[in-house]
């Protein structure tokens, strides 16, 4: 078995298959001859690269997400998720869907300065901003940057809705900001829970807060009047599917209104990542996952077709369906839906579309 980075989620940085993007090699320093030492293997190092864009909603016509507009204040994530989807993105930098992705992030500080003013052109129609959709908002390094906060700010001074996923019990830091719009129906937030068992989260999302941390921040949240969801996603064959109705009633018990699952994804570079990564940590188990992983995706490792790669097919997505739909049923987790005001609404002050 190779060795394997602490506290990392991916294995290696391998090429990228879709750009050719070669294997990246070592820069030189002194940790670098670190590994040739009493066989230690070299720590990666995180580092964050300020990006310019020139807008910061970004817009997706997909008939299968409830969302038409979401904002990602950084790319790449250092939570480290195995199976992310958003991984194969890094590529377009030139920068490996692997450990790149976990480690060499990038932030956009003016994202709160873009978002204000894309807020305010005149024909702006306002629907719920998603965040979360991509990377997490609040991974590690939003302690120092702030950004997701600088956007909220701007949301919730503008009565625009937004839908917050994430994994961190970060979120609560900006109770102060949530729980003021949660008292004027513009915000909901799901708490990504994928298994309970410290040991099983650790090597499957290892940059991610405890899950008994995440399942804190549902009662904090559930307290302060903010509506909050437990999403299940993905679920793993063979690894975290036995925890489905566990982390539900626990959610229930917390205070979550609602809940929702979807199946593994493992798009492009992402497969490839990912078994390697159960070589590493499950090899009694890999060749299990993979094909019930495949006998949900038509025999392949993915499929893309909308719909379907939300639900998957065959007996085991009919099986983790119906189980997810008794268990939502028995926990009281299947009466309520997200549902945000709009009409509230008004352009930042100073916009151009106050003066119509």
């Amino acid at each position: 078995m190779a060795k394997n980075r602490p506290v990392r989620g991916a294995t290696s940085n391998d090429a990228s298959a879709r750009f050719n993007l070669p294997a990246r090699e070592a820069d030189g320093d002194w940790l670098d001859a670190q590994e040739g030492v009493d066989g230690a293997v070299p720590p990666i190092r995180t580092t964050v690269t300020l990006e310019t864009p020139r807008t910061i909603i970004t817009r997706n016509q997909s008939p299968d997400i409830g969302f038409d507009r979401s904002v990602n204040p950084y790319r790449g994530c250092e939570h480290g998720c195995i199976y992310c989807f958003a991984r194969p993105s890094h590529a377009y930098l030139d920068l490996s869907p692997g450990l790149d992705f976990e480690s060499r992030l990038f932030a956009k500080p003016s994202a709160p300065e873009l978002l204000r003013s894309e807020l305010g052109k005149r024909g702006y129609l306002c629907k719920p901003i998603a965040f979360g959709t991509n990377t997490d908002p609040y991974q590690p390094i939003e302690s120092q940057w702030r950004i997701t906060r600088g956007c909220l700010e701007v949301l919730a001074e503008c009565g625009h809705p937004v839908t917050i996923t994430t994994k961190s019990n970060r979120v609560v830091r900006d109770l102060d900001l949530l729980a003021p719009m949660a008292g004027r129906g513009l915000v909901a937030v799901m708490l990504s829970v994928t298994s309970l068992d410290a040991r099983i989260a650790m090597t499957v999302e290892p940059r991610a807060p405890h899950p008994e941390r995440r399942i804190a921040a549902i009662q904090t949240l559930s307290e302060a009047g903010v509506p909050v969801f437990v999403s299940i996603s993905p679920v793993i064959p063979h690894i975290t599917d036995h925890e489905m109705e566990h982390i539900l009633d626990r959610a229930a018990q917390a205070g979550a209104r609602g809940a929702f699952f979807l199946p593994v994804r493992l798009p492009w570079e992402v497969a490839g990542l990912f078994r390697a990564w159960l070589d590493a940590h499950f090899p009694a188990r890999a060749g299990k996952v993979m094909a019930t992983i495949q006998s949900l995706r038509g025999g392949k490792d993915n499929d893309s077709d909308f719909f379907s790669r939300m639900r998957g097919e065959g007996p085991w997505a009919d099986l983790l369906r119906s189980r997810f739909v008794r268990a939502v049923k028995r926990y009281g987790l299947d009466g309520e839906r997200i549902r945000l005001r709009t009409d509230l609404f008004r352009p930042p002050a100073g916009a151009q579309g106050e003066l119509f």
